[in-house]
C-alpha cells in the first residue's frame, strides 16, 4: 500500500463571512443585520437550535455552533412582553455566537435585528423550511470541516469513476487528461486537487477556486477548458474511486501482468484502489486511464476479471492433472 505524498494538510477555519459566500444559493439566505460580525468563527461542525436559551437556560448552551430558530422560537418571542423577549435575545447575542439563521422567511422582530445589530451578531433570514434548512446547514458545514489535503495530480470523471492522476512533472499528465476531455469525460481538477474525506470513510476531489476551469498544458500555457470544450467537460466535486499513477517505464521494472494483487494508496488515513501505469512511447496512456477506470467500475459491482481468469485457469490445471 502506498501512502499519499501530500502538498499540505490544513485544519478547516470557517468564518460566518466565508460560509454564506460558499453556500448562499443553496441556504437561499440574505444578511439582514449584524455585518461587523462576518469575521466571527464557527467552532462547530453542527447547528444548535436555542429553544431552551429563549426561554433563560443557559447552561449547556452550545454557542460556538450556527444558531437556527424557526416559526415557533420567533412565535415564542412575540408572546413575552417586550423587555423579557429583547433581554432573552441579548443573553444569547452576549454569547457571542457565530450567527443566527431564521427559517422560512419568517420576518423577524424589530427588537431581535436591533439587538443584532449593536452586538455585531450576523443574522440571516433564510427562505427555507426550518427542517430543511438545518439539514442543508448541517451537509454544507460537514463538508466545510471535513479534514482536507492538497494533492499533487489532476482529477477527471471518467463514466462515473473518479480517477486521481498522479505522476512526476512532464511524464505526461496533462496531455492524457486532454484526451480524456476530449472523448467527453469531465475534468474536476488540474495538477493540484483538493480532497475532502467525509465522514472518516469517502473522499471528494475538488480544483481549488483560483485554478477551477483552467488547466496547464506544457508548451502551450493556461488554456481555460469551458471556453474550449463546454460546460459538459468541467465537474465541480467527484467522490476519489481510483488512484492511477503515470511512471516512466524502466526495463527491469516488475510489472503486475494478472491484476489479482490489488495496489492501495492512502489519502486522509482511507485506501483507495491504485494502479500503476508505465509510460513509453507509442502508449495511448489516456485509454489505458480509461480501461483503468471501467475495470474498477466493474469491480465495484462485483465484477473481478483477473479474478475470473485465475479460477478458470485453476479449474482447467485441476482437470489435466
Amino acid at each position: 500500500m502506498r501512502k499519499g505524498k501530500s502538498v499540505s494538510e490544513s485544519v478547516p477555519r470557517v468564518t460566518a463571512r466565508d460560509f454564506f459566500a460558499q453556500h448562499e444559493t443553496a441556504l437561499q439566505g440574505e444578511l439582514v443585520a449584524g455585518r461587523t460580525g462576518l469575521g466571527r468563527m464557527i467552532q462547530e461542525g453542527s447547528v444548535n437550535r436555542p429553544g431552551l436559551q429563549l426561554a433563560g437556560y443557559l447552561t449547556n448552551f452550545a454557542w460556538q455552533r450556527v444558531q437556527i430558530i424557526g416559526a415557533g422560537e420567533t412565535s415564542y418571542l412575540r408572546s413575552l412582553p417586550a423587555d423579557e423577549a429583547r433581554r432573552r435575545v441579548r443573553a444569547i447575542f452576549l454569547r457571542k455566537i457565530p450567527c443566527l439563521i431564521i427559517s422560512r422567511g419568517i420576518v423577524p422582530p424589530d427588537f431581535l435585528v436591533e439587538e443584532a445589530e449593536e452586538s455585531g451578531t450576523p443574522l440571516f433570514l433564510s427562505r427555507l423550511h426550518t427542517m430543511r434548512l438545518i439539514n442543508t446547514v448541517t451537509i454544507c458545514l460537514e463538508m466545510d470541516f471535513a479534514p482536507r489535503v492538497n494533492e499533487q495530480g489532476s482529477m477527471v470523471d471518467i463514466q462515473g469513476i473518479g480517477v486521481l492522476l498522479k505522476g512526476a512533472s512532464g511524464v505526461g499528465k496533462s496531455e492524457c487528461v486532454l484526451s480524456l476531455i476530449e472523448r467527453g469525460y469531465s475534468l474536476v481538477a488540474d495538477d493540484i486537487t483538493t480532497v475532502f474525506c467525509l465522514e472518516g470513510r469517502e473522499l471528494v476531489a475538488r480544483a481549488p477556486d483560483i485554478s477551477r476551469f483552467y488547466m496547464e498544458v506544457r508548451g502551450i500555457g493556461i488554456i481555460d477548458v469551458t471556453s474550449l470544450f463546454g460546460l459538459k467537460a468541467i465537474r465541480m466535486e467527484k467522490r476519489v474511486d481510483l488512484v492511477a499513477t503515470l511512471r516512466e517505464w524502466e526495463p527491469d521494472e516488475e510489472i503486475e501482468r494478472v491484476g489479482l494483487d490489488q495496489e492501495e494508496y492512502e489519502i486522509l488515513n482511507v485506501r483507495i484502489p491504485h494502479v500503476t501505469i508505465s509510460v513509453r512511447p507509442g502508449r495511448d496512456l489516456a485509454t489505458l486511464v480509461e480501461v483503468a477506470a471501467l475495470d474498477q467500475k466493474l469491480r465495484a459491482m462485483g465484477h473481478n476479471a483477473a479474478q475470473e481468469f485465475n479460477n478458470k485457469l485453476t479449474k482447467l490445471t485441476k482437470r489435466r492433472q
